[in-house]
């Protein structure tokens, strides 16, 4: 699919990656082409693109979205994805219960060519030399910083991020995404393109999930990494994670964030946490993982559910409206596309959001590239270990572009 998509400008393919993470809707989607678009900062163009077409329909929200939702930060976002973005494709690819369905104007003719699309994605990339935007030392003393804020009741937790970056660099963006995906299959995988701009993710996070009248969000909070050569020894840093009072202490707080967030356009009496501190298995690591969900109001916009609930509790804190003032005066980047969502609107109104982590990005035309990571910080954080956290979070994403990075 990804072969014959090279032909458009613009596409999103969406990949589960072979996980059944509930509510499980599609294997593998590809939106291709664009018929129409709304790109704006503003929410009202939104809804009014979205109630005007009962489509497919596909794109994103970016973090920097908060700067029409709550205050502007002033920073620039060197990959150039726009605030917000949707689109209605030429032709969408579902392949749902190992069936592919075709949803365009000629599906007879789209299907031969699709299937004439065979081999691996193979490419090129330069070397990379990576800098960071923070030193180790840099990085330590922000989190005491942080940690002084927390003492002082500024706020409770906070999600604080560093930029690993490349200026002027080299990559076949289709061939990374394969190895990426190959070293970190996650559920919420996507690789989206706007003209020069690349997003590849691997993301194992779903933001906000829409059916019918239910909303589902699914915040991640507590990470170990696994020990897949001994059964024993893995099982055992499950236990480890599962008891963790630190991991704990944030999930929970990161819970009560979405379920206060739902509440403001959820039913009375609806918001519920399905599952508290699951534990789920991935390739390089163990993740602690909550599910809450809530009944919504009849005639909410998607304007008044970004409002109520982005950008998402897991990549911001709490209190959500004091800790993106601390992001932004802590962290160098803009954060962009990065900690934001992309998905997709299904005929009838659901829709299926992820959360922009572990990823790449990169623009094409300038050459630079970069990706981000981030951990929860608490006032019983360890410096050290949210530092060496951040390392294994980027360990696939190191591998996929053959990087070495100082620790």
């Amino acid at each position: 699919m990804l072969n014959w998509a090279k032909q458009f400008n613009i596409f999103c393919f969406l990949d589960n990656q072979q996980y059944n993470i509930h509510p499980h809707n599609y294997e593998c989607l590809l939106a291709a082409g664009v018929k129409t678009f709304v790109e704006t900062g503003d929410l009202q163009k939104v809804d009014s693109y979205l109630k005007s077409n009962d489509q497919w329909i596909f794109g994103h929200v970016s973090y920097d979205i908060k700067d029409e939702l709550h205050f502007p930060s002033g920073k620039t976002n060197k990959i150039g994805f726009p605030k917000l973005y949707f689109f209605i494709p030429q032709v969408v690819l579902l392949i749902k219960n190992n069936e592919l369905i075709i949803v365009s104007d000629d599906p007879d003719e789209i299907y031969g060519t699709v299937l004439q699309q065979t081999g691996v994605i193979t490419g090129i990339t330069r070397s990379i030399s990576m800098q960071q935007s923070l030193t180790k030392e840099a990085y330590l003393q922000k989190i005491e910083d942080l940690r002084a804020h927390i003492l002082r009741g500024d706020c409770y937790e906070i999600n604080f991020c560093q930029e690993f970056f490349a200026e002027e660099a080299g990559i076949d963006p289709f061939a990374v995404f394969q190895k990426l995906l190959d070293i970190s299959p996650n559920p919420f995988s996507a690789f989206y393109r706007l003209d020069d701009k690349f997003l590849l993710c691997a993301s194992p996070e779903r933001f906000l999930c829409k059916k019918d009248n239910r909303l589902l969000s699914q915040p991640i909070k507590g990470t170990i990494k696994r020990d897949v050569t001994n059964q024993w020894k893995d099982e055992r840093l499950k236990t480890t994670l599962q008891n963790s009072k630190k991991d704990r202490a944030e999930n929970v707080m990161v819970v009560d964030l979405v379920r206060n967030d739902l509440s403001k356009i959820c039913k009375k009496e609806t918001v519920k946490v399905d599952e508290l501190f699951g534990i789920y298995s991935f390739p390089q690591v163990h993740q602690m993982i909550s599910t809450i969900s809530g009944e919504l109001k009849n005639d909410i916009p998607f304007s008044e559910i970004l409002k109520a609930l982005f950008p998402m509790g897991s990549m911001t804190g709490a209190p959500k409206h004091r800790v993106m003032q601390l992001i932004d005066e802590y962290e160098p980047q803009s954060r962009g596309i990065f900690s934001g969502a992309v998905g997709y609107f299904s005929p009838g109104g659901n829709f299926d959001f992820n959360v922009v982590i572990r990823s790449v990005m990169y623009n094409a035309t300038s050459g630079y590239l970069s990706w981000q990571v981030g951990s929860g910080i608490t006032f019983y954080s360890d410096a050290e270990q949210e530092w060496e956290e951040c390392l294994l979070k980027a360990e696939a994403i190191k591998q996929a572009l053959s990087v070495n990075a100082d620790k």
